[in-house]
């Protein structure tokens, strides 16, 4: 039986919904430097950058297949909200790139063997356009204190500090300014209604 979430195909100019757990629902990040390296791995893989492997080649480089709308990086498991470009699986190999690479610091790290994350991911496409903003809510509130946390894209969305890697163009042209997508975000309680309609969109943790 198909594990439930788990994306087999994919379209190009479609939007998608992924997040990835750690093994045994165990921690992925213990510490700052973990956060940081993660990151850091969005820049290696989506900056547009010819940056050297130490391989000695290059890193591939997604950034014309995908674009990374929002994300929200969790102690035991993370989110990203993405925008396929072309059709060339860009997303599978963006995100397999991502967990090994993760994976491989994290095991040198922490000197441990085995799997991180308990698959290779989840997801769902999203089909309706004005379901796209709701999503990057559910995103960027999974935190309990969501206004201060440092995990997310949340403090990039409308700063001129926006890491080139990140594209949340989509939320600034639906979104006056800051305050405004904030005021959004706070209105979550009162959407449950909206919540349970976009359910099926977002991938079951």
């Amino acid at each position: 039986m198909p594990q439930k979430n788990t994306l087999k195909d994919y379209d190009a100019d479609a939007y998608y919904h992924v997040f990835a757990r750690g093994v045994n629902k165990r921690k992925i990040f213990i510490d700052d430097k973990d956060y940081e390296y993660f990151t850091s791995l969005f820049n290696r893989y989506l900056s547009g950058k010819a940056i050297p492997s130490l391989a000695g080649g290059l890193y591939p480089d997604f950034s014309s297949n995908l674009s990374l709308i929002s994300y929200c990086l969790m102690p035991n498991h993370f989110h990203l909200f993405i925008h396929q470009n072309e059709i060339e699986e860009g997303l599978p190999k963006f995100m397999s790139s991502l967990m090994t690479s993760y994976s491989k610091y994290f095991n040198k790290k922490y000197k441990r063997v085995g799997s991180l994350f308990e698959s290779r991911y989840k997801g769902k496409r999203i089909i309706e356009d004005s379901h796209f903003t709701h999503i990057s809510r559910y995103i960027h509130m999974n935190p309990r204190s969501w206004l201060r946390y440092e995990y997310s894209s949340l403090k990039y969305i409308f700063s001129n500090n926006c890491p080139n890697w990140l594209k949340p163009g989509m939320l600034r042209e639906e979104f006056r300014d800051f305050d405004e997508y904030i005021g959004f975000l706070k209105e979550y309680s009162a959407n449950k209604e909206l919540l349970a309609e976009i359910k099926h969109e977002l991938a079951d943790m």
